[in-house]
């Protein structure tokens, strides 16, 4: 019983337990749902709250399984919607086939699942974005929680598809008001979906509903209708061109010909409808996109101009080029939020790109790779830079450099460019910062059997944030380098190669008329223009896609007025005028100071010129004043007239007017010609100005410039009645700046202000009593020759030039202030030499100096001539060295002096290339007749100094080289460099600038001072000291002698001296001397010599050579005068000259002089005194055959050689003996010396090559 009772009651027990244990399992899982998890709620909404946040059910807490969820978030048209994960956390799978959350951004569906899509911010393409969210069965996670809001997109940003019929209507909005339209250029982007019958892309009606301006195409081809007229335009715009891709075209029209043109692919095409001419398109009506057969595709960008643009602004059209008449911009159209579409692929698109360039799938998936589905296309992050930003976004751009190793050499550049382009592109994918990589450039670094083994690669990254946020170069260091390594394709990045830098800014410049501030790239700034400020001028910061560099773009100016399109008429003078006198107030270049002077002209020529004007006019004169003297240059003949003509056109009450500037004063008295009885006027600046001022009739004390009229200024004039009552004025002018005005003439420099005077618009000169012109000096200079010269508009081929003609130097003037007494009124300015002492001789000397030249030149060339004559004609003058030198010197000096004759009527052909070639020559001849100077003197230390163990092969030819060489280098380098060096100058200009003389020479200062001057100043410093050198030889050894007087000394000593001055060319020292006071008696000392330099050497080189004489008589002359073949004379000089030419004796000491005096060398003492005997390839003989007793017998003297001495040709002397026969000989035959070295062609001593 009880064993019964106590099992019933232990099974019942525990049948209670168990149903509580369920009961309690079940409230445990209530409390689990409802307490500390979430129920299930309805998250499939719709959100158009302009910003908000939304998170997955139950966020921060794990989201429940098996859940479905959608956000649809909607903006209005012209807004996309940017979407930001603040916080994600999803269950990872491969491909997120679990838990996941799909965004559509448009035309994309991005799948994200794990941790990817933390921080990750989306943009959507259109109006509209959904957010799906999807969980399973099991294993939840935290979930996300999502901010978004509305970004306003600049219609820039966005097409349009052209709709059909009348529902749905995209139209330019009533608050465009359209004018009537007598040209235009109507521009769009346009792709085509479908091809139609009938399909019109635009279409404008005006207020009858009648069509004014349409675009379009029926089954006859594409057409244009303006204000009714239908224009076919099918030959220049068929409709295969409107395809389906986005591209540009714009229309235009004028009205005026009826010309209607197209501009597509870079070409313009136009043709004439003649039936639209006259015609207008009307204003106040309604423009559409589409019409009654809208095309079927999508339009962009569409801009209306009021005028025609030309060829060039087509080519130069851009995005940032607004129209003035209807412009692609949210505030022109009215658009229908179904027929707006946001595509960044758009050309002048700005909207920021993703966060991220997603890609559609990965090439190996793995826990958390972002996915879409196979039907969607990867978002398009190809982006370009623009000028412009969006909204409040930024730009930063970084240029990033690194380098690439190709281990295997196999890839091509190509590959390696897609290798690289897909690491830096992964490298910044799924960042929290919005980057993308705008561009690369990859280019062979390291080569290695002909294939690159690395690749130098940069790349450009553009940041974009919102606010005040910065990317530091150091962050996108880290963020490389964590991606280091490889790269794919066996490409290897090197370690430490990546470098970042932030792309610097575009520096701040100053152009003329501009200041661009510093700047960010891509960023356009924009400045008034010069000189209408009413337009701007823009330049952009670009970055250059070679290095990824910034620099400025070129400015545009398009809209800024030229000053030459500036209408000068008799009605707008006076503004005119002033916006000129604002323009000269700034820094003008050449081409605007010129432009100016022009419409200054223009307007004084056609305006009527009263007091006001005229100070405006004076001004703007006085502001070109200030321009460089370059500017000027061009402009001054125009500007000088323009103010000769101002003062005689200006109209002014009263007895007087003056008008004052900074650089110009102008004042005109009334003329009563009856009553005249001279006047005057003066320059001053009063105490605490700055600007000078006339005076009238009074006599200020140390006047800036002063002119005094004398009473009888009218009685020379003759004049008729009717041209007497018309002088109603006297005008006085005043420059205190001369940069109008000719600075330097003829050697001389402007050194006093300018002043000018007229009588009405008369000449007058020939005055019986002068003008008293009195004007101060701009620098004091007590030393100084004052000239008085005037303006002359004559010379010059019209530009002008200063004349003296008339005026003379009063000995009133003084050492700061110059009195002119002239015979005539003009611009008159004094002229002074600041070197002290004129270049330019006065007319009388002048012509005596070029008399002296010229007879002198003539003179020289037929007896350099006569000297080349004579030795060319006797062959045993030419023998020795020193003739062969003198022959080409004597060479040199004829043909420099033939060239000089011709010089000057050569000159007067007026032939360019004749007249280079003439002053080439005689540069050159001069140059060679210096050189052959020197070479003499070179001789002459060889021969006197160096007598022994002196031996030179070719001696003759590499003098020749060095004299015709030398000079033919120098003059070939300076022709070869500019030949404009050498041209057509004028000479002998005398201060009434008559009197001048053209010559061919050289026109450049540099070359005339370096290959000329200074050239001749080496050479005339060697033959100086060669000079002195043989002077003391030839003194000190005559001094030895005790068979000669005191005056015969002298006398062969004054010849030596003479002999050698012509010879070594010392006359042209007298150039240097020619300064100063001493200037023109040194000229005439230049002249008379140097041009008579031929014929001195003819006389002490030729003439006076007693075997030049024995030659002429023996061969030139008859009957007594003859010198016989068998007379003592004939036969010493002829046994003598066989002697010294032997080909044993080689070249003698003398020159071929050595004539009659030398009879008393013997053999031997020629043989041992000869240091350069010619050598023979027989070399143990010295002379061919031996000299004869016989003819030593014939030397009076010859007893004192030791006559054995010429038994053996072949012997060779002690050095002892050498010396003891040198020293002997030197004592006993000082005559001979004296006649070898002094008489002969050059020195006795001969030398060899």
């Amino acid at each position: 019983m009880e064993s019964c009772t106590g099992s019933r009651g232990r099974g019942g027990g525990g049948r209670w337990r168990l149903h509580h244990v369920v009961l309690v399992v079940l409230l445990w899982m209530t409390l689990h749902r409802h307490a500390l998890g979430c129920s299930s709620t309805n998250c499939n909404v719709v959100l158009t709250d302009a910003q908000g946040e939304f998170t997955s059910p139950c966020y921060p807490l794990k989201y429940p399984n098996s859940q479905a969820c959608k956000w649809t978030l909607q903006a209005p048209a012209g807004f996309i919607i940017q979407l930001s994960f603040l916080d994600f956390d999803l269950e990872e799978a491969p491909g997120c086939i679990y838990d996941r959350v799909v965004v559509n951004t448009g035309n994309t569906d991005v799948r994200f699942c794990g941790p990817t899509a933390n921080g990750l911010t989306l943009n959507s393409t259109g109006n509209v974005m959904e957010l799906s969210f999807t969980s399973d069965f099991s294993v939840q996670k935290r979930g996300f929680s999502v901010s978004f809001r509305h970004v306003a997109v600049a219609l820039r940003n966005q097409k349009v598809t052209i709709s059909s019929g009348n529902s749905q209507v995209t139209k330019v909005a009533g608050s465009v008001s359209i004018p009537a339209l007598s040209h235009l250029t109507l521009c769009f982007e346009l792709e085509r979906s479908q091809q139609k019958q009938k399909e019109w892309i635009f279409t404008y009606t005006d207020s009858s509903n009648n069509v004014a301006l349409s675009l379009g195409s029926d089954q006859s081809g594409v057409k244009v209708i303006v204000d009714g007229v239908v224009c076919p335009i099918d030959s220049i715009l068929p409709a295969s061109e409107f395809t389906s891709s986005m591209k540009p075209f714009c229309v235009l029209w004028t009205s005026s010909n009826g010309r209607v043109g197209v501009y597509f692919n870079g070409n313009y095409w136009a043709k004439t409808c003649s039936s639209s001419s006259g015609h207008n398109v009307p204003a106040g009506g309604n423009f559409r996109l589409g019409g009654q057969h809208s095309f079927s595709g999508n339009i962009y960008n569409l801009r209306l101009w009021d005028y025609a643009m030309s060829v060039q602004q087509l080519n130069a059209l851009s995005c940032d080029m607004v129209g003035n008449v209807i412009d692609w911009d949210n505030s022109h159209w009215t658009i229908p939020s179904s027929l707006a579409q946001t595509d960044t692929s758009l050309s002048c698109s700005v909207s920021p790109p993703s966060n991220t360039p997603l890609t559609t799938s990965c090439d190996s998936p793995g826990l958390g790779c972002p996915a879409s589905s196979p039907a969607t296309s990867s978002t398009d992050s190809t982006n370009t830079i623009h000028a412009t930003n969006a909204n409040s976004y930024e730009e930063l751009f970084y240029r990033i450099s690194f380098v690439v190793d190709d281990g295997d050499s196999e890839l091509t550049r190509a590959d390696v460019e897609r290798a690289v382009a897909l690491w830096l592109n992964q490298t910044f994918q799924n960042w929290t910062h919005a980057v993308y990589i705008n561009s690369t450039s990859v280019q062979p670094a390291v080569q290695s059997g002909g294939n690159p083994t690395s690749y130098a690669c940069q790349a450009l990254l553009v940041y974009y944030y919102i606010s005040n946020q910065s990317l530091g170069e150091a962050a996108l260091s880290a963020r490389m380098s964590s991606s280091e390594g490889l790269m794919g394709a066996g490409l290897q990045v090197q370690p430490g190669s990546a470098d970042v830098r932030l792309v610097e800014n575009c520096p701040e410049e100053n152009p003329l008329h501009y200041r661009w501030p510093e700047s960010r790239p891509s960023i356009t700034q924009y400045l008034p223009c010069f000189p209408n400020k009413d337009q701007s001028t823009s330049r952009t910061c670009l970055i250059s896609p070679q290095n990824f560099s910034s620099h400025w773009s070129h400015a545009d100016i398009s809209n800024c007025t030229d000053i030459d399109t500036i209408q000068v008429s008799a009605e707008n003078a006076a503004e005119v005028a002033v916006q000129l006198a604002v323009i000269t107030n700034n820094e003008l270049s050449n081409e605007e100071v010129s432009k100016v002077v022009t419409k200054v002209k223009e307007l004084v020529n056609v305006a009527k010129i009263n007091s006001s004007l005229a100070s405006t006019v004076v001004a703007i004169i006085s502001n070109v004043m200030s321009s460089s003297e370059s500017a000027l240059a061009a402009t001054s003949e125009k500007a000088l007239k323009t103010v000769d003509e101002l003062v005689q056109k200006i109209e002014f009450e009263g007895s007087s007017i003056s008008i004052t500037s900074r650089h110009l004063a102008v004042g005109i008295s009334a003329l009563n010609t009856s009553v005249f009885n001279g006047t005057s006027f003066s320059a001053f600046i009063p105490p605490n100005t700055t600007n000078p001022q006339i005076d009238f009739e009074s006599e200020r004390v140390n006047p800036l410039a002063q002119v005094v009229l004398p009473a009888s200024l009218l009685s020379s004039v003759s004049l008729s009645d009717v041209d007497r009552l018309s002088l109603s004025r006297i005008n006085f002018m005043f420059f205190s700046s001369t940069n109008l005005f000719q600075k330097e003439q003829h050697g001389r420099s402007l050194n006093s202000y300018v002043v000018a005077s007229s009588v009405g618009n008369f000449s007058i000169s020939d005055l019986k009593e002068p003008v008293e012109i009195e004007i101060a000096h701009l620098s004091q200079q007590p030393s100084l020759n004052p000239v008085c010269m005037f303006w002359d508009f004559s010379l010059n081929d019209g530009a002008g030039g200063w004349n003296a003609d008339g005026c003379r130097v009063s000995e009133e003037s003084s050492s700061n202030r110059t009195v002119c007494l002239c015979d005539h009124l003009t611009h008159f300015g004094i002229l002074m030499d600041i070197s002290g002492a004129s270049p330019h001789i006065d007319p009388r000397n002048n012509k005596i100096l070029t008399f002296i030249t010229y007879i002198g030149c003539g003179i020289s060339a037929i007896f350099s001539a006569a000297t080349l004559l004579t030795y060319i004609a006797f062959e045993k003058l030419r023998r020795d060295y020193p003739s062969k030198i003198l022959m080409n010197l004597s060479t040199s000096l004829l043909l420099l002096n033939m060239v000089f004759l011709l010089d000057g009527w050569l000159a007067s052909l007026d032939t360019d290339w004749l007249c280079l070639s003439v002053a080439v020559f005689l540069h050159y001849f001069l140059l060679t007749s210096f050189t052959w100077m020197g070479l003499e003197s070179v001789h002459m230390y060889i021969a006197l100094v160096k007598v022994f163990n002196t031996y030179i092969r070719r001696y003759i030819l590499k003098f020749c080289i060095v004299g015709w060489g030398l000079p033919a280098v120098m003059v070939g380098i300076i022709v070869s460099v500019d030949k404009n060096s050498y041209g057509l100058q004028e000479y002998g200009r005398g201060e009434s600038g008559e009197g001048s003389s053209e010559f061919c020479w050289i026109q450049n200062s540099w070359v005339f001072y370096i290959t000329c001057v200074g050239y001749f100043c080496l050479v005339f410093l060697l033959n100086v000291a060669m000079f002195v050198v043989v002077m003391l030889q030839i003194c000190g050894r005559n001094g030895k002698r005790s068979n000669r007087t005191l005056r015969e000394e002298v006398l062969r000593n004054l010849r030596s001296v003479i002999s050698l001055t012509f010879l070594l060319g010392m006359t042209w020292g007298f150039a240097l001397f020619a300064w100063g006071p001493v200037n023109l008696a040194f000229m005439y000392l230049f002249a008379i010599f140097n041009s008579l330099q031929g014929l001195f050497i003819f006389i002490f080189h030729c003439a006076l050579k007693e075997n030049v004489q024995k030659q002429w008589r023996r061969y030139l002359c008859c009957g007594r005068f003859r010198l016989s073949d068998n007379s003592d004379w004939s036969k010493t000089a002829t046994n003598n000259t066989k002697k010294v030419s032997s080909e044993n004796l080689g070249k003698s000491l003398s020159s071929s002089s050595f004539g009659s005096s030398t009879a008393n060398w013997t053999s031997k003492a020629k043989a041992t005194l000869n240091p350069f005997t010619k050598r023979h390839s027989n070399t143990d003989k010295c002379y061919s055959s031996p000299i004869s007793p016989k003819s030593i017998s014939s030397s009076p003297s010859s007893s004192e050689v030791d006559p054995n001495s010429s038994s053996s040709s072949s012997a060779i002397l002690p050095v002892s003996q050498m010396i003891v026969k040198v020293k002997d000989y030197c004592s006993t035959r000082t005559d001979n010396f004296y006649k070898n070295i002094i008489m002969s062609d050059s020195f006795a001593h001969s030398t060899r090559f």
